[in-house]
């Protein structure tokens, strides 16, 4: 199993661009000296939620500093963009890093985002298909016309094109099962998990993905990857100061996705949910925080009902600093992942 790690870029204590980005930075060179897969990039907008608006100009940056870690996005945000330019960018960066892109995908899921673009979120929606129907189209390398609602496109052609053939992996975030199903139908692999979603309900996708794969027979079985906010400690009073700082995550993440968010002079308050899991909870089904040996029992646990042949591991979540997170990332590098991969 392939295990990757995933920056959001976020700070709650408003930190400067400057030390945010270079923490991000720093983060993904320690994962391929730590013999990590991959990392992975977020795209949001507009808040301290995240301060990492192109993932893909970070990701191509990433590529020049390290020689093997692959580069990924997780996930450019779609329906905010031109489909042909994300095509573009898309084939710069597998160019630049020598084959090493992976591409996440996503719909989008926050209204405050859309509505500063001039959009609505349903609308955005509504384009999805017909955009990643030109994004591919335009991978492929040859002239192409396109008659849709939201599109309508002259005879085209994009370059750069893609080293990997005939695109890179394509990642699709999944967080219903309509997302699963339809990501399967097209050949994409699965990334689902985050904050606040239980291990109960990833194995219902795991057991969708697994029908739809069965009914679909694509020529080759995609993949399905969870992510989810990892640390690794014996000490009590540090796993719960985590749990804490996952928690500052959690909240911000569901009252966006719930539009229920606040955001004052840009700075993202943390909403407590009307009802909250407790820490037991959390523990068991959302996070892999704790010992070795519990970070080692979840991930198996994942692997064995959710079907996962890539874990996605957000070592820096909160305002958690940045000697924790690596020192964190140092134990489960040799600690958890001899166990897991």
């Amino acid at each position: 199993m392939e295990i990757g790690t995933f920056l959001l870029l976020q700070s709650p204590s408003t930190r400067s661009s400057q030390e945010i980005f270079g923490r991000g930075i720093e983060l993904a060179q320690a994962a391929e000296s730590l013999g990590m897969h991959s990392v992975w990039l977020a795209e949001h907008h507009f808040s301290t939620y995240g301060y990492l608006s192109r993932p893909v100009q970070l990701a191509t940056y990433i590529a020049a500093k390290t020689t093997r870690l692959r580069v990924g996005t997780a996930v450019i945000v779609v329906p905010l963009h031109n489909p042909l330019v994300v095509a573009e960018e898309i084939a710069t960066l597998d160019v630049v890093s020598g084959g090493r892109a992976d591409v996440g995908l996503g719909r989008g899921y926050q209204q405050y985002e859309f509505q500063r673009f001039g959009y609505e979120l349903d609308e955005g929606r509504k384009r999805w298909d017909e955009s990643i129907d030109i994004i591919f189209k335009a991978l492929e390398g040859k002239p192409f016309t396109y008659e849709g609602k939201y599109f309508k496109l002259p005879e085209t052609c994009v370059f750069p094109q893609p080293l990997q053939k005939p695109h890179p992996p394509v990642w699709i975030t999944a967080q219903s099962p309509y997302a699963v199903e339809a990501a399967v139908k097209r050949g994409f692999n699965v990334l689902t998990g985050g904050f606040g979603v239980p291990v109960s309900q990833l194995a219902d996708y795991g057991r969708l993905f697994e029908k739809v794969v069965a009914d679909v027979k694509p020529k080759q079985k995609p993949r399905i990857s969870v992510q989810r906010p990892v640390y690794v400690t014996d000490n009590k009073a540090d796993l719960l100061d985590a749990v804490e700082h996952a928690r500052w995550n959690m909240r911000v993440t569901l009252s966006l996705r719930h539009q229920k968010e606040r955001v004052e002079k840009g700075v993202a308050i943390p909403v407590p949910g009307q009802t909250e899991p407790a820490i037991e909870e959390l523990l068991e089904n959302m996070f892999v925080i704790g010992t070795p040996d519990a970070c080692i029992r979840q991930i198996k646990r994942l692997k064995e009902q959710v079907g996962i042949t890539h874990f996605n591991c957000n070592f820096w979540f909160g305002d958690m600093e940045q000697k924790r997170v690596l020192r964190s990332m140092e134990r489960f590098a040799q600690e958890v992942m001899p166990a897991v991969v």
